[in-house]
């Protein structure tokens, strides 16, 4: 019922930055916390940064100080900033959100396709 589709990733020099963008469409009632996460063939998803619905921010200790993660409510959409990328941040980035649901009153997550960022020379 909820869709996020995500843009903005793709391939950077080390030092250098992207925007992440992540728009949720459908049937939608409220978001509550979204997030960035990221995920390599055969490691685990690890979480990047996420915000609550009042703006309430978190974030991996590996990315603090370099990503920025925000949303606009009215427009259903979540940014990860992501500035002085290193090879390490290469990876996909998934989007997620938890979304609310009405009859039945439920909390669903929502995740994106993913999108690849890849940090080389």
């Amino acid at each position: 019922q909820v869709e996020l589709v995500e843009s903005g990733g793709g391939f950077v020099q080390p030092g250098g930055s992207l925007r992440l963008s992540c728009v949720a469409s459908g049937k939608i009632f409220r978001l509550n916390d979204m997030g960035w996460y990221r995920q390599s063939p055969g490691k685990e998803r690890e979480l990047v940064a996420t915000i609550t619905n009042n703006g309430y921010r978190n974030y991996a200790e590996a990315v603090k100080g370099r990503f920025t993660i925000s949303r606009d409510n009215a427009k259903n959409t979540v940014w990860l900033q992501m500035n002085r990328l290193t090879p390490e941040d290469t990876d996909v980035y998934y989007c997620t959100a938890k979304t609310v649901n009405l009859s039945p009153y439920e909390i669903v997550d929502v995740w994106g396709q993913g999108t690849p960022v890849t940090v080389s020379s």
